[in-house]
């Protein structure tokens, strides 16, 4: 089993504070496991079995407990007196009102509380609002390719091509892969996701008097599958919008936007806005959307779609995602660069692309960091293996190697 060392250590430096610690992140990615891992380091440290309370609410074992005030007296009653309790809510979601059990508890003495969940609707409502500034949201994705490597113990470059075909949820990552289990594993993750944490996030939104519905699963899909065939390119409700029309199907822009935030907040796709590096202003059109794994994007995408260029773009988002920067796309004059990403006030620019050896592409790509005339880093990512070096103070460095940096 891989130690997903960067999400324990996050969770480490939290260890007795008194924040509710959130882990969030699309189903299957790993978050029971990071509790497993967290809890046997607590143990390892010290922590009597006593002191943690555990509970999958995906195991019909805790069903009675899905009713909150029946949780509340569940968790109360196992309490330690005069030592740190933990608790951990795994698929949290599950129990309606479930924030007023978090609150209630996270105000008490000695009480540690770790929750996770699979769609970001539930911390938007109710908790957000229980529990301002009194909770730390850890954003979990899957294997890294690092993490990928660790797994498989294939060779880098050989690793490197079945990780963007099959992607890194985790049992995907473990199992005897064969392209026909992929695909089956793959659709029963996108079809729970894209049924039941739509419809819990629907039931919340009833509860909140919002009376927009998410309830055509076919047009979802639909959407879905229109953003993963333009990974990398912007959008906007209104470019969606205008190809659902050419397809047939008259929408309003409204309900197009709440498919997409549904998708969102599903953890399915992350949003990233543009930049414009010369004012230092964000741009509120045509964003680009970044899916969180390549195998579910392989898998509801037509084979003949595979696309180079953007998987490994979209692969170097996710990355710079686990490393805990804040990305946008850059806007410098009428160019663009692929990332603008900054971490402690510290700016990095990032250009992606598949191939550098044609003198066209080499140019596209290096102009726009040319023309910044600043002196923060400037990286150039790429596949292949003849035009790495630095010129001029960009750095032309190979994708596969910085990803396991």
């Amino acid at each position: 089993m891989v130690e997903r060392k960067e999400y324990l250590d996050q969770l480490w430096a939290w260890k007795d504070e008194q924040q509710i610690k959130v882990v969030t992140g699309i189903r299957r990615c790993g978050k029971s496991v990071l509790l497993e891992q967290y809890q046997q380091k607590l143990l390892a440290e010290g922590v009597a079995p006593e002191q943690i309370i555990s509970i999958n609410f995906e195991n019909l074992d805790y069903e009675p407990l899905k009713d909150y005030m029946e949780l509340y007296r569940y968790l109360k009653e196992r309490l330690c007196t005069d030592k740190m309790t933990y608790i951990f809510l795994d698929e949290v979601q599950e129990v309606p009102s479930f924030e007023k059990v978090v609150d209630s508890l996270s105000i008490k003495d000695q009480v540690d509380i770790y929750i996770t969940g699979s769609n970001a609707y539930m911390l938007s409502s109710e908790l957000a609002t229980l529990l301002s500034g009194r909770y730390t949201e850890i954003k979990m994705l899957p294997f890294s390719f690092r993490e990928y490597i660790a797994e498989t113990g294939l060779p880098k470059e050989e690793a490197f091509a079945e990780f963007m075909k099959t992607g890194g949820i985790p049992y995907v990552v473990a199992m005897n892969r064969t392209d026909e289990k992929v695909d089956q594993y793959l659709e029963g993750i996108y079809n729970t996701v894209i049924v039941k944490d739509i419809e819990q996030r629907q039931l919340r939104k009833e509860k909140e008097g919002n009376t927009r519905k998410i309830t055509d699963i076919a047009l979802l899909k639909n959407i879905a599958r229109y953003l993963a065939s333009v990974i990398g390119s912007p959008v906007s409700m209104k470019s969606i919008t205008n190809y659902l029309t050419s397809s047939g199907r008259k929408i309003s822009q409204n309900t197009v936007s709440d498919y997409v935030d549904a998708l969102k907040e599903s953890f399915i796709f992350y949003s990233v806005e543009r930049f414009d590096i010369v004012g230092k202003q964000l741009l509120k059109i045509n964003n680009k959307l970044y899916m969180v794994d390549m195998g579910i994007r392989n898998h509801i995408l037509p084979r003949k779609r595979y696309d180079l260029g953007f998987t490994i773009e979209n692969i170097v988002f996710l990355d710079l995602m686990r490393k805990g920067y804040k990305i946008n796309i850059g806007k410098y004059g009428a160019t663009e660069v692929d990332f603008v990403v900054q971490k402690e006030g510290v700016l990095t620019y990032y250009q992606v692309t598949a191939d550098m050896t044609a003198k066209e592409t080499f140019e596209r790509e290096m102009k726009p960091l040319r023309s910044i005339p600043d002196n923060y880093e400037k990286v150039v990512l790429t596949l292949d293996h003849f035009s790495l070096g630095n010129y001029d103070g960009i750095k032309v460095v190979n994708v596969i190697d910085w990803l396991l940096e």
